[in-house]
């Protein structure tokens, strides 16, 4: 999978905070629109009232004070009783809790339940009503929202991923947009050498595949130490070449005795580097690191020359089968 594209979460607190943190969100913008609704509700009630008592005010005995009539307090608590049922059935925050100091008295109506309190005066030609209507608090309006809490549960898994790149992450993108490196991949298993980027894998026949493998190996563990082509190859170096025809025998590969690595060691190494040549065609920079030096000018038994491999380190190379 593509590093860009791995997702990543927080972790287990780091979830549960945001979540409670969204969830707290969501629940202020639900008492903001509550708090909101509740006053245009308010607003609408107390207009509805005051225009339904102003419609009702000529059918309804609340005294005239032209012509000194009393008010009929029984008529106007009968009708205080029927439009409070009417408010509290369509769920109004309001009652009306007087007309014409008419109090309803009910045991609804409490400081507590009906906290605050609207007096209006209704005017006519011949007629003043003055009406007093009580609210329910804000407090009745505003609840938990369910409709936040479900919201926040399914946003809530979005916040889990993690949208930040860490130093670690932006190194291996950096890395995965870096063309790939070749490295030596020795494998007993197949007799193959190969480079570990592209397909091109080149077998080797017994002798050079062991006798390469070990050179490796020598150069790894004796770094610096000369390898001329006029002495015989070091003990050490046989040991190793040895020790992986050895393992050639184990995996089935062949049953010959072993090879004499100190004969035709000009051969070996000219079938080495063909094989490197092959492997290492894309990658002539690379291919030095793994390349034993040919000699120059004064032929391949120059004192001068040296067959190893100077600049190879442990990991350069991967020898699977060893």
């Amino acid at each position: 999978m593509n590093i860009s594209n791995k997702l990543t979460f927080k972790s287990k607190r780091r979830i549960v905070i945001n979540g409670l943190i969204l969830l707290l969100l969501l629940q202020c913008i639900a008492v903001a629109g509550q708090f909101v609704s509740y006053q245009s509700t308010l607003h609408s009630a107390i207009d509805k009232v005051e225009r339904r008592i102003s419609l009702d005010s000529a059918f309804l005995d609340v005294g005239n004070q032209t012509l000194q009539t009393p008010v009929n307090s029984y008529a106007i608590w009968q009708y205080t009783t029927k439009l409070n049922k009417g408010l509290a059935e369509r769920g109004y925050p309001v009652l009306v809790k007087s007309i014409q100091d008419v109090e309803f008295k009910s045991e609804k109506i409490t400081k507590a339940s009906f906290p605050k309190s609207y007096t209006t005066v209704l005017r006519n030609a011949e007629q003043r009503i003055d009406i007093e209507i009580v609210s329910k608090p804000i407090s009745s309006a505003l609840g938990f929202s369910w409709t936040a809490l479900i919201t926040s549960l399914l946003i809530a898994p979005i916040f889990a991923i993690n949208t930040r790149t860490t130093a670690k992450q932006r190194a291996q993108r950096a890395e995965a947009l870096l063309p790939p490196t070749p490295k030596l991949i020795i494998n007993l298993q197949d007799k193959t050498i190969s480079n570990g980027v592209t397909d091109n894998a080149v077998t080797l026949q017994n002798k050079p595949l062991c006798f390469y493998t070990a050179l490796v190996k020598f150069c790894i563990e004796n770094p610096g130490v000369p390898l001329p082509p006029h002495k015989d190859v070091p003990n050490e170096l046989v040991a190793l070449a040895n020790k992986s025809f050895g393992r050639l025998i184990e995996l089935g590969h062949t049953k010959r005795k072993r090879p004499d690595f100190n004969a035709n060691l000009d051969k070996t190494l000219s079938e080495i580097r063909a094989s490197l040549d092959e492997v290492f065609a894309d990658f002539n920079a690379e291919k030095e690191t793994y390349y034993p030096p040919r000699a120059q000018g004064e032929g391949s038994r120059s004192k001068q020359h040296s067959y190893a491999l100077p600049k190879i380190a442990l990991a350069d190379i991967e020898i699977i089968g060893n």
